[in-house]
């Protein structure tokens, strides 16, 4: 068990503009926005919460008119799940992360053979229209599970300047063919997510170049691991490419109430 995916976990949402402790729990809210998948909280390792902090974990959310939701690896706090289920929580998904290390991390070979596209390039944004592109882009690959916006654009420039990274594919237009954002170092690790592509360029080998170039980025900015979660075996098939090992499972939990 990668036990420094839990840490890694709290340490990231105490990043968060208007993070807060509630007994054992970190919660990482952010005033800019109402989403879930933002606002949520992580038990700290080896929590053993009462019913009580349970219950005011509930209400910091509730007085902020948000959902309570959790995300964190199980294994690192055993005796949490059972507290969240009583107080009525319910599974939302349970996801498995893979783990890269500088030793397994394999870089495709992007090179065309003749007659073939051109050799991929890899980016860093540069400009706002290069946030707003990658923005925009990830919210068509990922099937409108939020909408394109200039906070959405921002927070990836934050992650950029904040010691993560962001990389994408240029499209034919000048704007986005795919990318993802790796997050900052913490506990020696990096969480690497949102890799999407749109539809049109899928099956180009965007998803593994850009997965593999943002591992490399934080391994030379001294991480000794970087991880994701996948979504199914096509997307693990792609990690797994690159030098991503199983690693453990991370529970999502909501409030039913």
């Amino acid at each position: 068990m990668y036990t420094d995916v839990q840490s890694f976990a709290v340490a990231h949402l105490l990043r968060r503009p208007a993070a807060c402790r509630v007994g054992g729990f970190v919660v990482g809210f952010d005033p800019a926005t109402t989403s879930p998948y933002v606002n949520y909280a992580t038990p700290v390792p080896g929590a053993e919460p009462t019913d009580a902090e349970v219950a005011d974990l509930i209400d910091a959310f509730r007085t902020r008119g948000l959902t309570p939701r959790l995300e964190f690896a199980p294994d690192a706090a055993p005796r949490v799940e059972p507290a969240l289920r009583r107080a009525g929580f319910a599974t939302e998904a349970v996801h498995e992360y893979l783990v890269c290390t500088p030793a397994t991390l394999t870089v495709p070979d992007a090179s065309p053979e003749p007659g073939a596209r051109p050799r991929l390039r890899v980016e860093a944004p540069r400009s706002d229209e290069d946030y707003t592109a990658l923005d925009t882009a990830l919210a068509e690959a990922f099937d409108g599970a939020w909408a394109p916006s200039p906070e959405g654009a921002a927070r990836l420039r934050r992650t950029e300047e904040g010691g993560g990274a962001v990389r994408f594919v240029r499209a034919e237009d000048g704007g986005c063919a795919g990318g993802a954002l790796c997050s900052a170092p913490a506990e020696g690790t990096a969480e690497l997510a949102g890799v999407g592509t749109l539809p049109a360029y899928r099956g180009r080998g965007i998803a593994a170049a850009v997965t593999a170039t943002l591992a490399g980025t934080l391994f030379a900015r001294g991480a000794r691991t970087v991880w994701l979660e996948y979504s199914g075996e096509g997307s693990r098939r792609v990690y797994e490419r690159v030098g991503f090992r199983p690693g453990g499972t991370r529970l999502y939990l909501t409030h039913q109430g």
